[in-house]
């Protein structure tokens, strides 16, 4: 039995893992650092204290992390203002599951951007806990933060489901002991491994429904 929903926010909700990826390259080559082909792979799902590390002493940009971080949050939140990457039927999907579940959601995103994303998609009032990634001890694929979601929603992980795109996020929700639903990240595809840990593999947000999260 679900007694509650727990969504990913970027490339579950929002087409923004090539926006962030594409912030972050630009910030490196603009500050003289090392970007490389598997640097996106590489911070996928990593909370922004690691990510900005690994900016800090694997790309070889001077600034600390912390500075880091707030400069891609400052780009990121201009960047939603003038037009948010809201995925088709995105606000749909969650008054659809709202509608019969207490929804949380667990995201690598920085606080600042969760709030500001589910304020822009207009459904901040339908989540009962959100977790930022970097409010807890690891990021994804590291079980943390959907752990501390379904604490704050007040559900046991074995009786929740978790709604990801990501290998990263599909290894994290599943280690939770979740049922887990993958939307496959169009962008940056999970492979068939982290596929076969989903327990149920989905082709879009349409069909996300009530009687795919929990079969009558």
């Amino acid at each position: 039995m679900i007694d509650g929903v727990v969504f990913d926010l970027d490339g579950v909700l929002l087409d923004s893992e090539q926006v962030w990826d594409g912030v972050r390259e630009q910030l490196v080559r603009e500050r003289g650092g090392r970007w490389h082909d598997h640097a996106q792979r590489d911070m996928m799902g990593m909370s922004s204290v690691e990510w900005s590390r690994y900016m800090h002493e694997r790309l070889g940009l001077s600034e600390t992390p912390e500075e880091l971080s707030a400069e891609v949050v400052r780009r990121l939140e201009q960047l939603y203002r003038e037009r948010l990457p809201a995925l088709p039927g995105a606000r749909e999907a969650v008054e659809r599951l709202a509608a019969r579940w207490p929804l949380a959601l667990a995201s690598s995103s920085n606080r600042e951007l969760i709030d500001l994303a589910l304020e822009l998609l207009e459904v901040s009032a339908l989540f009962k806990a959100t977790v930022s990634s970097e409010e807890v001890a690891r990021g994804k694929p590291a079980p943390d933060v959907y752990l501390e979601a379904a604490r704050r929603l007040g559900v046991e992980p074995a009786r929740a489901a978790a709604i990801e795109d990501s290998r990263n996020g599909i290894r994290s929700a599943a280690q939770a002991g979740m049922r887990v639903l993958a939307i496959p990240n169009r962008h940056f595809p999970p492979g068939e491994d982290a596929l076969a840990e989903a327990d149920v593999v989905l082709g879009s947000l349409g069909a996300l429904t009530a009687d795919a999260v929990e079969p009558g």
